[in-house]
């Protein structure tokens, strides 16, 4: 595809001038120093570059900047696209400020292009676009029609089929299909005798869906770390075994394995563009509690074998399940996540500027997610097809004013009179943050 190829071709140039002559590299601040290096991930697969692109300077990270105030924006009125989920539509539901509105991400060493809806139309002409994950993924597909929908003329013709687990906007005149599938683990998710079944090493059934598409964009992460009530399984299978619960890293690090195998098979490189969205950072309570456990927990076979239609093969040891030692990482959850943590700071509710002076680890990441990005950049790096990391975790992690928190529409009037325990501090205002992640995506899918 040509416009896929110039793209390339561009940024094969420009990180052969980065490596020929590396005294040319900017220099930022240590704060926002996220780090180069880390793009090039995969420094065995020559074809998968960091994000490059020729504007005000030769080389540019993206995903390293700050925020800064644009009288312009927002980039569209929440009022004029009424494809916005009530959850989502914060200016609607009785958000009383609008500054958030007005933050445009700035790379530390660049321009982002700015993005046009009518060009994004054009060169996507006759093709497809997917999203592939959770709720984010949604906040993320509803943004990317709503910043084109406000660019098309009114005589345009669109069309937008919801459903579950695939949603579709078309725009007719160009040929332009922009989906979203629900799949929150990325692998698939059974029911059986009324059980819901993680299959770590399953992926078919959510798979078949996806082939043929131009542009994958895949996230997930959020749901491997739920527990309690809004744990969306009851067992997990590897191996061909049960299991009650294992280390949350281990069974992440299975799915997004189960996930790169699918698309090194069934993914055409010539013809479909891949991406991966890092973990977006929710606000809540920061919380002390254990993200592994000390070994995976087998399911008793026996209750199993007299429930499942298929009963597994009875387990005697989790030994060949592999699993990380024990370990405690800090994690952002709601308060009511998890029985016996100890809230050491608040949530999003009030919250109507950017994080400022934020400081990270070397590795770029917030302490909370480093785990899960080790885990993600592993398995992208040992990946034969290309996959793009769309790294927005640290610009995500500074805007805590973007969140819907009590201004949604999901939340019922005594929850609202609640934002210490109903605020929703993990999804995005629209218009709003999924606004920049699309720039991003933009950037990286034609610069």
């Amino acid at each position: 595809m040509a416009f896929f190829a110039s793209a390339f071709n561009l940024r094969l140039c420009l990180l052969a001038s980065l490596i020929l002559a590396p005294q040319f590299l900017p220099t930022i601040s240590p704060a926002l120093l996220v780090g180069l290096t880390h793009h090039h991930r995969n420094h065995h697969h020559p074809h998968r570059l960091s994000p490059l692109i020729e504007t005000n300077q030769t080389e540019c990270n993206l995903f390293v900047g700050n925020w800064v105030v644009d009288e312009s924006y927002p980039l569209y009125q929440s009022s004029d696209c009424p494809i916005i989920d009530p959850e989502f539509n914060c200016q609607f539901y009785g958000r009383p400020d609008s500054n958030y509105l007005m933050y445009r991400w700035k790379p530390a060493t660049c321009d982002l292009p700015s993005f046009d809806g009518l060009e994004f139309a054009e060169r996507m002409r006759g093709r497809t676009v997917m999203f592939v994950g959770d709720s984010l993924g949604r906040n993320q597909w509803e943004s990317l029609i709503c910043m084109i929908s406000s660019a098309l003329p009114r005589s345009s013709a669109t069309q937008i089929t919801k459903g579950d687990p695939l949603s579709t906007f078309r725009i007719l005149e160009y040929g332009v299909a922009i989906s979203f599938y629900r799949a929150p683990y990325l692998v698939d998710i059974d029911i059986v005798q009324g059980k819901r079944i993680l299959r770590l090493d399953e992926i078919s059934g959510n798979g078949n869906a996806w082939r043929g598409v131009d542009v994958l964009s895949f996230n997930t992460g959020h749901w491997y770390t739920h527990r309690g009530s809004l744990q969306g399984w009851d067992y997990m299978e590897s191996g061909g075994m049960l299991y009650e619960d294992m280390d949350r890293l281990s069974a992440l690090d299975q799915g997004l394995r189960t996930w790169a195998r699918w698309v090194d098979a069934n993914v055409d490189p010539t013809r479909t563009r891949v991406f991966f969205q890092s973990i977006s950072p929710t606000h809540y309570k920061y919380l002390s509690l254990p993200l592994s456990l000390s070994k995976p927990q087998p399911a008793d076979a026996s209750v199993f074998e007299s429930r499942l239609v298929d009963p597994m093969a009875p387990v005697t040891s989790p030994s060949d399940l592999a699993y990380e030692p024990t370990q405690t990482i800090y994690f952002i959850l709601p308060s009511d996540w998890s029985s016996g943590a100890v809230a050491i700071g608040k949530n999003c509710y009030g919250e109507t500027t950017p994080a400022t002076g934020i400081s990270y680890p070397a590795d770029g990441y917030p302490a909370a997610y480093a785990g899960q990005m080790r885990v993600l950049k592993t398995v992208l790096t040992e990946m034969s097809i290309p996959t793009y990391l769309l790294d927005i975790t640290m610009l995500s992690a500074m805007r805590k004013d973007g969140h819907p928190s009590i201004y949604s529409g999901d939340l019922s009037p005594g929850q609202r009179a609640n934002p210490g325990r109903s605020a929703d501090c993990s999804h995005w205002c629209l218009p709003g943050l999924p606004d920049t992640w699309n720039q991003l995506f933009n950037t990286a899918l034609f610069y």
